[in-house]
């Protein structure tokens, strides 16, 4: 599912408009993106958990010659699935 159709499903669930369900999902991922951003951590109970972590700096090896490269440090998402989510899909 891509975001459109995920738009299109949340407007027919909810009996709103396209773009209700839009600004609604961008909304959500916008305060997502923001409580991440500022280092914090949404929970959505049942569905799961979005947190961000630190990755260290570290060596890397080129594939194509062989030579060691520096990988930089850097912050990167986690998702973290819920107990319902884990169950529903098993």
């Amino acid at each position: 599912m891509n975001k459109t159709e995920l738009i299109d499903a949340m407007a027919a669930d909810a009996g709103i408009t396209k773009a209700a369900a839009k600004k609604a999902l961008e909304s959500f991922l916008g305060n997502v993106e923001g409580s991440l951003k500022k280092g914090g951590r949404v929970s959505l109970v049942g569905f799961g958990s979005w947190s961000v972590s630190k990755r260290a700096a570290r060596e890397g090896r080129n594939p194509q010659t062989g030579k060691t490269i520096k990988i930089a440090a850097k912050n990167v998402v986690k998702f973290k699935a819920g107990a319902d989510l884990s169950n529903s899909v098993n």
